[in-house]
């Protein structure tokens, strides 16, 4: 399925585990308890604003940088201090249907490269990546972007059109297709009206294609 392509961009929360197991849960959970406080406002109020910044800007860091001056590093320490290794556990299916993918494999991730490293060793993943790319690649600049996974790619020293984006954001892959790399859109939901080379509920049934 990937032998036309030399290079794997792979997202990471809610695509190399499922959405609903509770890690992203905690991150919004710290997010709005950061945004009550440093902002001054209720938590249901944080809340609301959390999710408008995150629609508006593809992170509610961005938001948060822009209209508050938030410091960044301060907000993705705290953000991202959730013991994932309390949820993940190693998943020996997943790391067989990364090993059957012979091209290069690089995260791509608005988290941090700290976050990353933890999650990848607590799923028994990590040796599969050469390189992570978190959300300092670009200036804090997030995905979806196309300039951005531009300059990723061209770092890979790897051409767009010999690269497949897998992510579980439609947003993100509209930004893959527009430079001309290939898009998997790791979801059980349709993405209606996009079009996508191949779409997979998981990277493992993606694989089974």
């Amino acid at each position: 399925m990937f032998d036309s392509y030399s290079l794997a961009v792979i997202d990471l929360d809610n695509t190399l585990y499922a959405a609903n197991n509770g890690v992203f849960a905690r991150m919004d959970k710290r997010m709005t308890g950061f945004i009550a406080e440093h902002v001054g406002i209720s938590e249901d109020a944080a809340n609301t604003l959390r999710m408008n910044y995150w629609r508006e800007y593809g992170t509610t860091l961005r938001g948060l940088m822009l209209h508050h001056g938030i410091e960044p590093e301060a907000f993705l320490i705290y953000v991202h201090d959730i013991d994932a290794h309390e949820i993940l556990t190693r998943d020996p299916e997943l790391d067989r249907a990364l090993s059957s993918m012979h091209c290069r494999k690089v995260i791509h991730t608005n988290g941090t490269r700290e976050h990353a490293e933890c999650i990848l060793q607590t799923l028994g993943i990590r040796h599969h990546f050469s390189a992570i790319y978190d959300i300092r690649f670009n200036d804090y600049l997030p995905k979806p972007c196309a300039t951005t996974l531009g300059h990723l790619i061209a770092q890979e020293g790897i051409l767009a059109e010999h690269t497949i984006v897998i992510d579980d954001m439609a947003e993100n892959l509209v930004a893959a297709q527009s430079i001309g790399a290939g898009t998997c859109l790791i979801s059980e939901n349709g993405a209606a009206p996009f079009t996508w080379d191949f779409q997979a509920p998981s990277l493992p049934d993606l694989i089974r294609l």
